[in-house]
């Protein structure tokens, strides 16, 4: 009799939670068993005081969100039964045959763990609602001329969310961190679903960074502890999206959820700017992907004596201006451009340049290469176009004493990280071997300087003269004055958007 009525009960919570699902919309949820009430008052406290962080709308999922949380941790601790035994579950060193038990167990033990994966389904569903508010308002989904659409694919992520039982957050910060840098070009159709996943997984792991998303694929570098990156790679590879990753798709370095000041997840267009619409240009017409140790002996022939192949080979550095100037493969083609959206233009200018040339690619991740080698393609002038698969990044992992010399650039605020001590760049102000950079100190400006110890300390911290002028007028009482506006300096001014380029 005690047997028929816990399978009742268990029947009676399975039900439940099948109608909290499909209701979810409306809030309506109950929880069933009494035992999932929360007795410890500090605990209690959390838990309005989380609650009380939304909207009426999501407070009254508040319910739903626990018992999917609570639902997953209990699953967390089943135990797959082998010989014809019957399922149980394991936790805390004690073996539950019952559900009733394991749920009492979790409901009295563990709540402090399912409330942060409580508040990342919130987050989820609060996300979906945004972007379906703006969707209805704005007549188009997406951010900066993102696009979405349906799609049979799952729209709660929850499911998704990785298992955090068996993590301490308050011990995550004195964790070693590092900093993941990955894309996938996939098609995705659900873009808002897909987003309002990343930003609830973040969340939930405390990473920081920023994730884009698009019908083309995904593209991020985030940053936290080695114990979150390592979750965050396992609920990426287990999104079916992103089965085909694995896990040398993820460049790492050493870091944290400091590298960056926020974290910010979005739907774009494209998932590298470039500035060509991806419905025209596909990631598919790519050149040759070639692996670190064949594009490294591509370079060594093309750095031998060889004079033809000197004359036949162009070595193509796809970054920014500020990118190359503190490394670079010896003898590469570096366009003084500001902006990957300046790519497409540089090439039309110099078509002359790329003829009937076997061209050899690279940038930071291999993300820019993608798109960069397809518009090159697309021209239909050069003999080949290979590309570095994985970038820089990956190349220094298994040269780092290679052929790629100074340091490598990278978009947080770290700014650079290092493989050797070369050092290819100089002060802007006195000339001395100098490549860590810095942000110019006039109000607004956000060009990066490269200005020594000994010029900094005389306050040359500017990235031109006309910033440095303006840094330097005060107001009366001594407050820097007031800058109307976003500020244009000589150097942004000054220089070509396009230049000419001859080898």
């Amino acid at each position: 009799m005690q047997q028929t009525e816990k399978t009742s009960n268990l029947g009676v919570y399975e039900k439940e939670m099948s109608e909290a699902a499909a209701g979810e919309a409306d809030g309506s949820v109950n929880l069933v068993f009494p035992e999932l009430n929360i007795e410890n008052s500090e605990l209690h406290n959390s838990s309005k005081l989380l609650k009380a962080e939304f909207e009426l709308s999501l407070r009254k999922k508040f319910a739903f969100a626990r018992k999917k949380a609570f639902a997953t941790f209990v699953s967390s601790k089943e135990v797959t039964p082998t010989n014809n035994k019957s399922t149980h579950w394991e936790c805390c060193g004690q073996t539950f045959q019952e559900p009733v038990y394991i749920h009492k167990h979790v409901a009295r033990a563990h709540e402090k763990e399912i409330l942060p994966h409580t508040e990342a389904i919130l987050r989820f569903l609060e996300s979906r609602e945004k972007e379906e508010k703006q969707q209805a308002s704005t007549g188009r989904p997406g951010e900066q001329n993102g696009a979405g659409g349906t799609t049979g694919q799952d729209n709660d992520g929850s499911h998704l969310l990785p298992d955090t039982s068996h993590i301490n957050f308050d011990q995550l910060d004195k964790e070693p961190g590092e900093v993941l840098l990955y894309y996938r070009y996939c098609e995705i159709e659900d873009t808002h679903s897909v987003c309002a996943w990343q930003r609830a997984l973040c969340q939930l792991l405390r990473l920081t960074g920023k994730v884009r998303i698009s019908n083309e694929g995904i593209n991020g570098t985030v940053g936290g502890s080695k114990t979150a990156t390592g979750l965050y790679i396992e609920a990426m590879l287990s999104h079916p999206l992103f089965k085909a990753m694995c896990k040398e798709d993820f460049k790492s370095s050493d870091g944290g959820s400091y590298c960056f000041p926020e974290l910010r997840v979005g739907v774009y267009k494209e998932i590298v700017p470039m500035g060509v619409d991806p419905d025209k240009l596909s990631y598919k017409l790519a050149g040759i992907h070639l692996e670190p140790d064949d594009f490294h002996k591509e370079v060594e022939k093309f750095l031998s004596e060889d004079s033809l192949a000197l004359k036949d080979t162009i070595l193509l550095d796809c970054r920014n201006f500020y990118e190359s100037k503190i490394g670079q493969f010896k003898n590469c083609l570096a366009p003084d451009i500001r902006k990957f959206s300046y790519f497409p233009d540089y090439v039309d200018t110099n078509l002359e340049l790329f003829k009937g040339k076997k061209v050899l690619m690279y940038c930071t991740g291999g993300i820019r290469c993608e798109r960069g080698s397809a518009y090159l393609l697309s021209k239909k002038i050069c003999k080949e176009v290979y590309q570095l698969k994985g970038g820089i990044h990956k190349y220094l992992e298994q040269f780092p004493d290679g052929f790629y010399r100074g340091k490598l650039f990278v978009f947080d605020e770290r700014y650079t990280i290092a493989s050797n001590t070369d050092v290819i760049s100089e002060c802007r102000y006195c000339c001395t071997p100098w490549d860590q950079y810095r942000l110019c100190t006039t109000q607004n400006c956000c060009q990066l300087v490269l200005s020594c110890s000994q010029c900094r300390e005389k306050g040359h911290t500017a990235c031109c003269t006309v910033c440095q002028e303006k840094g330097q007028r005060l107001t009366d009482n001594g407050v820097p004055a007031p800058v109307v506006g976003k500020e244009e300096c000589e150097c942004t001014d000054t220089r070509l958007r396009v230049p000419l380029d001859t080898l």
